[in-house]
């Protein structure tokens, strides 16, 4: 086997080269036989820049090792940004309970995606209930499809989610112990393609790649396991109902009033907040996979044609760049994350439309608000990009869904699925118009009337009547009510087969309901032929003014759980010796918990009223503060502050006294400033907004110089 490079730089050149090579060689149409060896070349490479970016981040800084997620999740234990929820009983898996940091860092995230989103977008925000009736996710699929595959341990019966397990044994037992590069090249696109594989296919491969239990038993063969709560509504015990595992259900059966309180016109947007519960089969990787979690989704309504996925504010971000991994790269080159303008990725068919785009767009822009950056300069291993936008497979993408995209972050846990863009068509308001009987349909008035051939069936209703019976009167109103297309379809039926196939309830027997309306049973819906001989096709014209329509829908929903646990892990580094090493959350100023730490030099009671003026003065502008009055040393008192990522520290000192000023401590760069107190408020409300760069505040008032004990290391 050819030698290859061992530096990480010489090793992505050589894949991208290689990977180059390959698509050449495919699109000449190479004959398999010459284009396996490369293929096999391509992925040996990858492998061996893993094993390299794996090696460097080994032998990398101390802020940088892969295990500094025990030294975060101690962290956050500590300091209560986040607790195992009911841990005095022993804690239920999948349950996290946020402590004041993390539920101030939660809420300010909730804000800021507000104020992205829905102020900036003016969207309409409704809020709906968590309990859900039985048919409203029925009828959107969740009760028959809401489903992960389940293997059992068949000793103990421990319960694992298939496909995690699967990846989990290949990556941590097999690959590791593996040498044949053959062999070890099917166990990667085994874990490559996990997410794609039905029932059957992942069965085979857990058989194939020998996978056991973490006690080393045989598993079970995979079986669908929902992941709905189930539950019953009042007091009888009657009405099946379950916890929403989504919050968008309820935006689309609201959706006539939502139009109706947009104008009747269309594109508008509706947008939720709420909390969202799934039955996680076995909870793993922290807060990143739970049974109860916060959910932002946004649920933007459409025109079904082309044309009317195009959005007016497209333009704001054409030109913007960001990662994509495509469809294409997945499925026939790897994992090749390019980075292309959205206009770029729109105009060659990447991405399918505008409206999709845009949203693609503004999620990125969110998430660099956030925090996330292009580049990582910390974190568990070194990435380019801090998140991408990941296309669905075909053997992912729902038949229903025209494009669908994942944007996710790199983690100490890999890719994670953040947030999820996809463009649903009419699925979901189709759906509940048939099974709820309510029309979800908007209408589009034309500026001058249109003449259009319809569609229309003549009945001889006497005859249909004698051959159907109860099921006659059902049937021609059925047919009646459909649309324009619906018709043309069972005319072609009705032409090719003779006879057209509908599914009606039949009409309830009046006497009885009349003599005993008790025990009258609701008639059920029954399959009917409606044959040829009784049916008269014909093709009319007809002048019409406008036209109902089901709206189609660009659907972005965000994990935002999983957003702030990817935040906390890229804020997260250590800093100063291992004597003096001290944590630090540098989180953006727009997530932090507190905007400002309040600190007197002493507890000399001199500092107290000042102190006190400063606090007023921030209240009041809305910069929340943390004050810390404790008798550490200052230093100590910085160190607490930079571990829940507090941004700016204000101290009172002796020369408040004298001269009404107060230092002002940055806590990336350890630098401070000395800033008069009635200024004090708004240039943290400045600063924490980012309308003032701690650069430009350092240039308009003098630096303080600090003594050795205030800081230990700084990160310029």
């Amino acid at each position: 086997m050819s030698t290859f490079p061992t530096e990480v730089p010489a090793l992505r050149t050589a894949v991208d080269d290689q990977a180059r090579h390959v698509r050449s060689l495919k699109e000449a149409k190479t004959a398999k036989e010459a284009l396996q060896p490369e293929i096999l070349r391509l992925q040996q490479l990858k492998t061996a820049l893993e094993a390299a970016i794996a090696a460097e981040a080994a032998n990398a800084p101390k802020n940088v090792l892969a295990d500094q997620r025990r030294s975060l999740e101690d962290l956050l234990k500590r300091r209560f940004v986040v607790g195992q929820a009911f841990e005095i009983y022993g804690g239920v898996a999948g349950l996290f309970d946020y402590g004041p940091p993390g539920a101030a860092m939660k809420d300010a995230l909730i804000s800021l995606w507000r104020q992205h989103f829905i102020l900036e977008e003016g969207l309409l925000e409704i809020e709906c209930t968590c309990l859900t009736p039985d048919p409203v996710l029925r009828a959107s699929g969740h009760v028959e499809r809401f489903t992960d595959f389940m293997v059992r341990d068949t000793v103990t019966h421990e319960c694992y989610r298939a496909d995690k397990l699967l990846a989990e044994h290949v990556t941590a037992r097999a690959l590791p112990n593996e040498t044949n590069p053959t062999r070890k090249a099917r166990l990667e696109q085994l874990v490559h393609d996990v997410d794609t594989y039905s029932q059957t296919e992942l069965g085979a491969a857990l058989k194939e790649a020998g996978v056991v239990s973490d006690a080393g038993n045989q598993v079970s063969e995979p079986f669908p396991f929902n992941l709905m709560f189930a539950t019953q509504i009042g007091p009888s015990g009657l009405i099946p109902g379950f916890l929403r595992p989504e919050t968008a259900q309820g935006i689309f059966v609201n959706f006539r009033r939502l139009l109706d309180y947009a104008g009747g016109k269309l594109p508008f947007g509706a947008a939720t907040i709420g909390q969202a519960f799934r039955n996680e089969i076995a909870p793993r990787s922290g807060l990143l996979r739970v049974r109860e979690f916060t959910l932002a989704e946004i649920e933007f309504f459409v025109h079904p044609s082309r044309e009317g996925r195009h959005h007016s504010k497209f333009g704001s971000i054409r030109d913007l760049k960001v990662p994509l991994l495509t469809k294409k790269a997945q499925e026939t080159e790897g994992d090749d994350t390019v980075i292309m303008a959205i206009g770029d990725a729109i105009s060659q068919g990447i991405i399918d439309n505008e409206t999709l785009g845009y949203f693609i767009g503004r999620t990125a822009l969110f998430l660099k608000a956030a925090g996330l950056a292009d580049s990582r300069t910390h974190g568990p291993t070194p990435q380019d990009s801090a998140f991408r936008f990941r296309q669905h497979r075909s053997t992912e993408m729902a038949h229903y869904a025209n494009d669908c995209w994942d944007a996710e972050i790199w983690t100490s846990y890999g890719w994670v699925e953040c947030v999820g863009i996809a463009d649903r068509s009419c699925f979901d308001l189709g759906r509940h118009s048939e099974k709820s009987g309510s029309e979800l349909v908007a209408y589009e008035r034309f500026d001058e009337p249109k003449d259009i051939e319809v569609t229309v069936f003549k009945f001889d209703r006497q005859g249909l009547g004698m051959a159907l019976k109860k099921l006659a009167k059902p049937a021609i109103e059925f047919l009646e009510a459909t649309s324009d297309d619906a018709r043309k379809a069972y005319a072609a039926e009705l032409e090719s087969k003779g006879f057209i196939t509908i599914r009606v309830k039949p009409e309830a027997d009046k006497k009885k309901k009349k003599d005993d309306p008790e025990s009258a049973e609701e008639p059920q819906e029954v399959d009917v032929q409606v044959p040829k001989q009784y049916v008269t096709i014909a093709t009319e014209t007809k002048r019409i003014h406008g036209q109902t329509f089901t709206p189609s829908v660009i659907e972005p929903s965000f994990g935002l759980g999983r957003i702030l646990y990817s935040l906390l892990e890229h804020a997260y580094y250590v800093r100063g010796g291992e004597d003096e090493a001290r944590a630090v959350l540098s989180l953006s100023p727009l997530i932090a918990p507190y905007k400002v730490a309040l600190l007197p030099l002493s507890a000399n009671d001199a500092f107290s009223a000042i102190l006190g003026e400063i606090r007023r003065s921030l209240s009041a502008v809305g910069v929340s503060c943390k004050v810390d009055d404790s008798g550490s040393s200052v230093g100590r008192r910085y160190a607490r502050s930079d571990e829940i990522g507090i941004p700016f520290a204000v101290t009172v000192d002796f020369q408040s006294i004298e001269n009404r000023t107060a230092t002002i401590r940055e806590r990336d760069t350890c630098t401070q400033i000395r800033v008069p107190i009635a200024e004090i408020a708004k240039l943290c409300y400045d600063l924490s907004n980012g309308n003032v760069m701690w650069a430009d505040a350092r240039a308009t008032y003098p630096e303080q110089q600090q003594s050795a004990s205030d800081s230990v290391g700084r990160k310029e």
